[in-house]
């Protein structure tokens, strides 16, 4: 027994239980799903007489995860028995999230419409606020200029949570926007100051066209839609009085296209028709030649005086009656 007891405390195996593999696989066999019991993975000592079979687990749900069985043996006893199953996630197993409550789960940005966050009854970014007092005017008066009346207000610690949020966002100096900006939003118009203890750091933008628009803005921030700023106006280039060259000639290049064999067709059937036309100009102008010739005959005729006609008698006899 004291032997037994010495091999057990110096991490040596124990015979008995590391020969328990085939029991322990009829025991899963009987209580897991056919074909879901994988190779034998190894025994691992748990306390003395008690140690831990694992097997593969084959079901398609559970990847990486491994089925467990104890087994133990009575002191000095040679036969082992099984105490209980497990089916157990192995180092490389496939788990869930780690669950967490709806009220640590949400982060910012995550509450759409319609949605309520839970009622936080500590929050360090609270504390109480002050009551009112009865008197109307004078509770007026607190609501209004200190915002008192409510059941908590921001602590200081949510005021500085708040302003660090703020002064290293979008609204800060150092965005990309107002990293180019050339003047900063404490000199601009559109700047509306911040009431309460962040009065001196933070106000909000109430220029349309600004991309802050609406949005908390820290003095020292700055973009493009300054009240005071203007854009870069480029200089006019000076241009002098037109001058008209009446002397120059356009010239303009003409693209010479060889004629198609239609054209060559047409020109050589235009030949023979210059021709004819060149026969009749000609036989016209012969005719006139000869007009004019005979114009110039009769006119010669007319200017020659007439000769006098002779009187012929037919014999030398006086005519008797």
């Amino acid at each position: 027994m004291a032997a037994a007891t010495t091999r057990s405390r110096t991490g040596a195996p124990d015979a008995v239980l590391a020969g328990a593999v085939d029991l322990a696989r009829e025991v899963l066999v009987t209580i897991a799903e056919p074909g879901t019991v994988g190779d034998h993975l190894g025994m691992e000592p748990l306390e003395e007489r008690l140690a831990m079979h694992w097997f593969a687990c084959l079901s398609a749900g559970y990847q990486g995860w491994r089925w467990g069985v104890t087994v133990a043996r009575v002191p000095r006893g040679k036969v082992a028995t099984v105490s209980e199953t497990n089916l157990l996630p192995g180092p490389d197993a496939l788990l869930a999230p780690e669950w967490l409550p709806y009220a640590d789960r949400l982060a910012p940005g995550d509450l759409g419409a319609g949605d309520v966050l839970p009622f936080r009854e500590v929050d360090p970014y609270l504390e109480a606020g002050f009551e009112a007092t009865g008197d109307e005017d004078v509770d007026q008066m607190a609501f209004f200029e200190l915002g008192l009346g409510r059941p908590r207000v921001l602590s200081a610690e949510g005021r500085e949570a708040a302003a660090s949020r703020w002064y290293d966002g979008e609204g800060g100096p150092t965005s990309d926007v107002s990293a180019k900006a050339t003047a900063r939003c404490s000199s601009c118009g559109y700047f509306l100051p911040m009431a309460g203890a962040l009065r001196s750091t933070f106000g909000v933008c109430a220029n349309e066209w600004s991309p802050s628009d609406g949005r908390v803005i820290s003095l020292d921030h700055g973009c493009g839609a300054h009240s005071e700023t203007d854009a870069d106006q480029p200089e006019s280039l000076s241009i002098g009085e037109p001058i008209v060259d009446e002397f120059a000639v356009d010239l303009e290049a003409v693209e010479v296209r060889e004629q198609p064999e239609v054209v060559a067709e047409a020109d050589a059937e235009a030949v023979p028709e210059a021709a004819e036309v060149a026969e009749v100009a000609e036989s016209e102008v012969v005719a006139d030649a000869g007009l004019e010739s005979e114009v110039v005959a009769e006119a010669d005729a007319e200017g020659q005086p007439e000769a006098p006609v002779e009187e012929q008698h037919g014999s030398d006899d006086p005519v008797t009656d």
